[in-house]
């Protein structure tokens, strides 16, 4: 775990907003016609009113952090929360400050 590299993707709001929706993905890409067990595939982010390529480098800055993981079927990539990973930046967090 990187923690600075964690504490830079959170610094911007919408990546905070990608994660919180991945939360609980079938409240907030329902329309997605793969399963949602696969993740989120990215093109679901532009029902946000979000580009492909504004979508693409905050999950791109995401995974960097370690903070989703990707699972590509064909073209289509999806991204997933990295619980673990979250979970010990939180303790890490709770500990340190």
């Amino acid at each position: 775990m990187d923690r600075d590299e964690i504490l830079k993707a959170l610094a911007h709001p919408v990546r905070i907003e990608i994660l919180a929706k991945l939360k609980d993905p079938a409240a907030h890409f329902s329309a997605q016609t793969h399963p949602l067990d696969h993740g989120v595939c990215a093109g679901q982010f532009q029902s946000c009113g979000l580009s492909q390529s504004t979508v693409s480098a905050h999950l791109a800055a995401l995974q960097r952090a370690g903070l989703v993981t990707t699972h590509k079927i064909g073209q289509w990539v999806f991204y997933k929360r990295d619980e673990k990973t979250i979970a010990a930046f939180l303790e890490d967090l709770g500990t340190t400050l």
